[in-house]
């Protein structure tokens, strides 16, 4: 296997997100043992942000960084843990809302695809990005 970021970039479905974390300068995060969980937007959850909304966020790095770290969770989270949780602490300092009632949704996102299993963890693609509270605030 391989770690987060060779199986988020083997995956093609990651190519923004990988982008922005590289910008970011945060890979290192999602290559370190670990093990983490990563709520992984696809490119189609960044295509719905309009252009200049990912600009502004790519101009300020402190709020890239919110909300990208916003996106990983602490610990090896599969679906199996999903089920069973209702929450869980980012590593930008929020919780998430899980919702296991229709489907396993995070916060407003869909899971699209659960259990992609990395070295160091595991990733969860979702169709929406997440913004943390205060960086939606900020807004």
């Amino acid at each position: 296997m391989a770690d987060i970021v060779e199986t988020a970039s083997n995956a093609g479905c990651f190519k923004t997100l990988m982008t922005v974390w590289e910008a970011a300068g945060l890979l290192d995060i999602l290559k370190s043992p670990g093990p983490y969980t990563l709520f992984a937007p696809t490119d189609e959850a960044f295509a719905k942000i309009p252009a200049h909304e990912i600009a502004d966020l790519l101009d300020n790095l402190p709020k890239l960084k919110r909300v990208l770290t916003y996106h990983v969770v602490s610990g090896d989270v599969r679906s199996d843990d999903l089920i069973q949780i209702d929450a869980a602490p980012t590593f930008e300092g929020s919780v998430l809302a899980i919702d296991n009632s229709d489907g396993v949704r995070v916060n407003d996102a869909k899971v699209l695809q659960q259990d992609i299993l990395a070295d160091n963890g595991v990733i969860h693609a979702i169709d929406t990005v997440l913004i943390p509270a205060l960086v939606a605030a900020q807004s």
